[in-house]
């Protein structure tokens, strides 16, 4: 399994719905909306200027959200995931 460095995290994002209820069809214009995603593995956190280690607020398991173009596609054992800094996580969701 991949595992992150410092503050990063790596997220195995849920896919977006394509069609409305009603059957309407979404164009890329109207899904400029934040994602939903699925941390897979964390780093250790990133050191302090006293050399201890900052432990990140999120963990694995959890749903999070967070911008529709932050992190870094990477595919890794034949599934995509995003590689992306805890700070462009804008929320946990229970």
């Amino acid at each position: 399994m991949l595992k992150p460095l410092g503050d990063r995290v790596v997220i195995k994002v849920q896919k977006e719905e394509e069609k409305t209820e009603g059957g309407l069809i979404l164009t890329a214009a109207s899904k400029e909306e934040p994602q939903v995603g699925k941390v897979i593995a964390v780093g250790a956190g990133l050191m302090n200027e006293d050399g201890e280690r900052l432990p990140l607020e999120v963990s694995e398991g959890q749903t999070v959200m967070f911008e529709k173009y932050a992190g870094t596609p990477v595919k890794y054992a034949g599934t995509d995931y995003l590689m992306m800094h805890e700070k462009d996580i804008m929320a946990i969701m229970d």
